[in-house]
């Protein structure tokens, strides 16, 4: 999964347009990003994050910099652990020729300090997208932790796994889904994994952070 060939993998089977969200950080964004523009795939700066209450929530970022501003706040939050890349595995950062230039050394799988309600403001001061993740999952979701999402958010997406094979009936057995835009990604973790086109947008990439309210 390194930049050039998350970017390559994406151009050969035929995307236009791919996010990266790393877990609790945007470190390896800005190679993506670069490694993309050469391979003429476009990539929207985007990050994972884990809240307070061991929620996964992606963030998507208009520009390289929001991202950047949102992922150094994200990190301040982080817990003062060290990896153990013994037990965890190395945490490389590369730049868009696929070179080490660094590790990071605090563990980034840990959850932050940043609750639901301070994660979301943060994402909306950088001008970011906030959508809670895999809501269907029985994990890491917003519907398992707090058992609804909060009406104070004024959320317009949500992310339904690509485990959920049929979505009208998973909307019948969660109607107060409804009026949430759906995002379904293959949530690649491997080359390997990242699918094909499900799914296309009529215009540009950028305007998807124009809808920010529900249908």
């Amino acid at each position: 999964m390194t930049p050039n060939n998350i970017v390559n993998m994406a151009a050969l089977i035929g995307l236009d347009a791919i996010a990266v969200s790393d877990h609790n950080t945007v470190g390896n964004v800005g190679a993506v990003v670069k490694a993309g523009e050469k391979a003429g795939v476009t990539v929207i700066p985007a990050m994972e994050v884990e809240t307070a209450e061991e929620i996964h929530v992606l963030t998507l970022y208009p520009s390289l910099e929001s991202a950047e501003y949102a992922g150094n706040e994200v990190y301040k939050h982080l817990p003062e652990i060290k990896n153990r890349s013994d037990i965890f595995g190395e945490q490389l950062l590369m730049d868009e020729n696929d070179e080490v230039i660094g590790r990071e050394e605090k563990l980034l799988i840990s959850s932050t300090s940043l609750s639901v309600n301070m994660l979301f403001d943060l994402v909306k001061e950088s001008g970011g997208l906030f959508i809670p993740a895999h809501v269907d999952r029985h994990s890491y979701s917003v519907l398992t932790n707090l058992g609804f999402i909060p009406d104070d958010l004024p959320i317009a997406w949500i992310e339904i796994s690509k485990r959920v094979t049929d979505l009208d009936a998973y909307f019948n057995s969660r109607p107060e889904l409804r009026g949430y835009r759906v995002l379904r990604n293959s949530d690649a973790h491997y080359l390997m994994d990242i699918s094909e086109r499900e799914a296309s947008l009529s215009s540009s990439v950028e305007d998807i952070f124009d809808f920010r309210r529900k249908r």
